[in-house]
């Protein structure tokens, strides 16, 4: 049994990498449970974990630096998987502040955590984000990403740079995730698909950007946990420059158009009796810091745990709109 700090615990991924891992291991959650979307749906995942033995949930920010020192001071984790960030690309444009503070002050206070009190691998989440406007596809772990063109895909690069150090200078094995386009049951509401769902049970209007000339790589939730999983239980091996260091893709490598994804979601809203016709769809230019397309190359994830997210959007759309009728009523 392993003791593994997760931080970002209430959020989407680290609340089912909790489920996931519980039952095997000791469980320390560490999230601040901020406002930035509905704090209920935060309450409701961790209500799935609080009662489990296993499981300890300390509520604090990964900015405050004594939080997360006391922390590794009092469980000694084995394994730290860091999923705690601000989210969101056009969040970034309004309020650049709180992405310094947990995506670069806060991951500073991980890295140095790990530094004082050895752990055996760090896991972090990176993001698709940081290709950029790359023109090339699929996107690979290969590929220059110095070109971010959001204050979010700035911050994930950074981590990746910062990661890169702490593990060459104090041998601390890590890996980086660069997750695209996650979504499922009780996901993220300020995501395009959990968006569209609330606006059409309101009978409103949905906006579809770029003319819903758009492809993203949907990866089902599930496919993200098994993928992490994997991962945690491996610590890289030292590559030619001797870090122990590694970055992968996950991502359902099959990108989907954007106007696909709505027509399977407003069917399987329909199916469950959410919504009765289908929506009026107002489709506008292109935001500031959204990219075309995401496009994963996981040949490198499946080279070294034989595996690649494989859920299509009619499973996990459906899985979706089911949760969603129980959890709204």
């Amino acid at each position: 049994m392993k003791t593994i700090l997760i931080t970002g615990a209430a959020g989407f991924i680290g609340s089912n990498l909790a489920k996931a891992l519980i039952s095997d291991n000791k469980i320390i959650g560490f999230d601040n449970v901020n406002d930035y979307y509905d704090v209920n749906l935060k309450k409701y995942r961790l209500s799935q974990l609080n009662s489990h033995p296993n499981f300890t949930f300390i509520k604090g920010d990964l900015a405050d630096k004594q939080a997360v020192d006391s922390i590794f001071e009092q469980y000694k984790p084995d394994i730290v998987v860091n999923l705690a960030a601000q989210a969101g690309v056009r969040y970034s444009i309004d309020n650049p502040q709180a992405y310094i503070d947990s995506n670069l002050t806060g991951f500073f206070n991980i890295l140095e955590a790990c530094r004082n009190h050895p752990v055996e691998h760090l896991v972090y989440a990176s993001s698709s984000s940081v290709y950029g406007s790359n023109k090339k596809v699929p996107y690979s772990t290969e590929d220059k990403v110095d070109n971010p063109v959001s204050l979010y895909a700035a911050t994930k690069k950074s981590n990746e740079l910062m990661a890169h150090a702490y593990s060459k200078l104090y041998d601390i094995p890590a890996t980086g995730l660069r997750f695209f386009t996650v979504y499922g049951p009780a996901g993220r509401p300020d995501m395009a698909y959990f968006k569209f769902t609330n606006k059409l049970v309101k009978g409103e209007m949905i906006q579809i950007y770029n003319y819903g000339d758009m492809y993203r790589d949907f990866t089902y939730i599930d496919d993200i946990v098994t993928g992490v999983i994997n991962v945690m239980n491996k610590a890289p091996e030292p590559n030619k420059d001797g870090v122990k260091y590694k970055v992968y893709n996950i991502g359902n490598n099959s990108p989907e158009s954007l106007m696909d994804f709505v027509n399977i979601l407003e069917q399987k809203l329909i199916k469950y009796g959410i919504i009765d016709h289908e929506a009026e769809k107002e489709l506008l230019p292109m935001q500031p810091g959204d990219v075309y397309q995401t496009y994963a190359d996981v040949s490198e994830l499946e080279k070294d745990f034989g595996f690649k997210p494989s859920t299509s959007l009619e499973e996990g759309l459906d899985k979706f709109a089911e949760w969603y009728k129980d959890y709204y009523k």
